[in-house]
């Protein structure tokens, strides 16, 4: 990885930045938009505060002589809070919207961005919207998406004989999103969808009845459409209900820091698509040594997002020499992405930035032989099957034929 600390100002000599290519402030001003302390803090929270700060600090911290300056805005799981924040920071001056945990309140914020012309990174969201029907030039989706979390897992498993399913279903967009995504790579696979049930989003703390139903069925795979709190207390109610022999477990959206508080006797098994492992490269266990030291526990996905979404939209506005959204944009389509997060990734013409993707398991307690030592990386999936073929594409941005 690139350091920019003590160099940026003879970078900025080469790319000849001057005041009158950036706005009338002459500064760059990034938001992060998430859930501070709710139920997918997760997704956000301190976590994701350090990953921005981190990838600022590795930038060099300015541009053209100026601070890059960070907001930190909690939408509380709200899309109208996320909405109406999202245009109070855009109209006092912020450049730049990152994270934006909850498919409902990044859909509205895409929005708000194309309206006032703005760019929007979108890291802790997953919902196949972003980058389909509601695309927009102004919004790049980051980390992971429905697709590239369900279709990994259906197909290892089906070259293994498991082919029948039954889901448990988050009854709100990202939910159902991954329901959709997880349908149509079954059907793809060959393999049967034996029933589905539909719990509100985190707002069911027994999952009894829905454990009881997906056991019951037969179903060799048990599919948790869900997330956040509402994963772990599904993977809970199943244990507690006697899953085992025969029928597995796949989460279709795990995060490491969710497996630490379940616990590897609980998780052990779990199967699940991921886009980021700490242990996996020398590089992406310097980077999340760094990050334990200030937050306490090692990075998930998400984190590794908001670092890599940052850094790349930073080197955007440098290269581009303004901070003009439709120039930086441009440049962020232009350039690859290489750093901690992913290796040759690519922004594409659906404003998806493409990479590989991991199949992982959970180890056993055996297995696992230090602290955070939790995962098994099966498979590396390259970044053109983890992701929707661009032909398959719904977003009116891609070109067709």
């Amino acid at each position: 990885m690139r350091k920019f600390k003590g160099c940026a100002c003879a970078l900025l000599a080469c790319t000849a930045l001057t005041a009158p290519a950036f706005a009338q402030d002459n500064e760059i001003h990034i938001a992060l938009m998430t859930d501070l302390a709710g139920a997918t803090a997760d997704y956000g929270g301190q976590g994701a505060i350090e990953a921005v700060k981190m990838a600022v600090e590795d930038f060099g911290g300015e541009l053209n002589g100026k601070p890059i300056k960070i907001d930190f805005i909690d939408h509380q799981n709200k899309p109208d809070i996320a909405v109406t924040k999202a245009r109070e920071a855009y109209d006092s001056g912020t450049d730049m919207i990152i994270n934006l945990s909850n498919s409902a309140a990044a859909l509205g914020v895409i929005e708000i961005a194309k309206a006032k012309d703005k760019v929007v990174i979108v890291t802790g969201a997953g919902s196949d919207k972003i980058t389909g029907e509601a695309c927009s030039t102004n919004a790049i989706h980051f980390a992971f998406n429905s697709y590239s979390l369900a279709n990994s897992p259906v197909q290892a498993l089906a070259a293994s004989g498991d082919t029948s399913w039954f889901l448990i279903v988050s009854d709100f967009a990202y939910g159902l999103s991954v329901e959709a995504a997880v349908t149509d790579a079954i059907a793809t696979a060959g393999g049967t969808l034996t029933g589905t049930v539909k719990h509100p989003a985190f707002m069911a703390s027994d999952f009894s009845s829905y454990a009881l139903q997906a056991i019951s069925s037969g179903a060799q795979v048990i599919g948790l459409s869900n997330s956040s709190s509402d994963t772990t207390n599904s993977i809970r109610a199943l244990k507690e209900f006697g899953i085992g022999g025969d029928q597995k477990m796949v989460a279709f959206t795990l995060l490491i820091n969710e497996i630490h508080g379940l616990g590897l006797e609980q998780a052990s098994g779990l199967l699940f698509a991921d886009a980021f492992y700490w242990d996996r490269t020398e590089a992406s266990r310097d980077w999340s040594k760094r990050f334990y030291d200030r937050v306490g526990r090692m990075p998930n996905m998400v984190n590794a997002g908001d670092y890599s979404g940052t850094l790349h939209y930073l080197r955007a506005v440098e290269a581009a020499g303004t901070d003009d959204a439709a120039a930086v944009l441009a440049k962020m389509h232009e350039m690859p992405v290489n750093d901690v997060f992913a290796e040759n990734g690519r922004v594409r013409e659906d404003n998806m930035m493409v990479h590989d993707m991991y199949l992982v398991q959970v180890k056993t307690p055996e297995e696992s032989k230090y602290d955070w030592d939790y995962l098994n990386v099966l498979e590396t999936i390259p970044a053109e099957k983890a992701f929707l073929p661009l032909e398959q594409s719904k977003c009116p941005l891609v070109k067709k034929g």
